[in-house]
């Protein structure tokens, strides 16, 4: 739910998306437009998410992966992490600066799509209450983060870093947990990678993902209202 009440032209854009399905074999679906919330809230709600801004392009992948809320993996070595490694979590403390992190080049890793103007129009999402963040610390230090866009039911989750074994997948373990709490039915990871099959990613064809899509957005889920969860188990 949005965590103030933004002018109506906020939430609302001059642009129009094709249907996904008109997407070519690697997901691509058109160029231009802005990253506004009205603009991305359109785009997510259909589908639809932004991956460069030079020039600015929109995808829809086939299949689609998801995680099942319910269904995530956690190892015993990881159930060993959120027992005894010493993270703690929070919810929307800092949502920039895991943006930030998930900016920052690292070893094996020499770029990323995240770029400023990404962290500016997220940052604004954030702010009306339609993006969400989980913080992994150690201590007072920020040691990994996940953050991703919500509208009623949906969860996508749009990236995460970790500067500290294990804390991405303690992120994951949060939200999912969060979500799940707060009434979600659909958390979305867009692309399969061997990190998210480990735990329990699946992928689904497209047309399946935007059923579940449009049941999602219908869904009353409040974020901020969910109990506190701590990610242990």
């Amino acid at each position: 739910m949005p965590s103030e009440k933004p002018g109506s032209s906020e939430l609302t854009t001059r642009f129009r998306f094709p249907h996904p399905n008109t997407a070519d074999e690697d997901g691509f679906v058109a160029v231009g437009g802005d990253l506004k919330p009205g603009t991305l809230l359109l785009a997510y709600g259909n589908g639809i998410f932004p991956w460069t801004t030079r020039p600015l392009t929109w995808w829809s992948p086939d299949p689609r992966t998801i995680i099942p809320l319910g269904g995530l993996h956690v190892s015993r070595s990881l159930r060993k992490v959120l027992r005894t490694g010493g993270f703690s979590t929070s919810f929307d403390r800092s949502f920039r600066v895991v943006m930030e992190g998930c900016a920052t080049p690292r070893r094996g890793r020499e770029e990323t799509w995240v770029s400023p103007a990404f962290i500016t129009a997220y940052t604004r999402l954030h702010v009306l209450g339609y993006a969400h963040s989980v913080e992994v610390w150690q201590g007072e230090i920020l040691a990994g983060g996940l953050y991703g866009v919500s509208i009623g039911g949906f969860f996508s989750g749009e990236s995460m870093f970790s500067d500290e074994e294990n804390a991405s997948k303690v992120a994951l373990v949060a939200m999912e947990e969060k979500l799940r709490s707060a009434g979600f039915e659909l958390f979305d990871v867009q692309f399969l990678t061997p990190h998210l099959r480990s735990m329990g990613a699946v992928e689904i064809p497209r047309a399946e993902y935007l059923l579940k899509l449009h049941e999602a957005v219908k869904v009353h889920a409040d974020f901020a209202e969910a109990p506190k969860v701590t990610g242990g188990r």
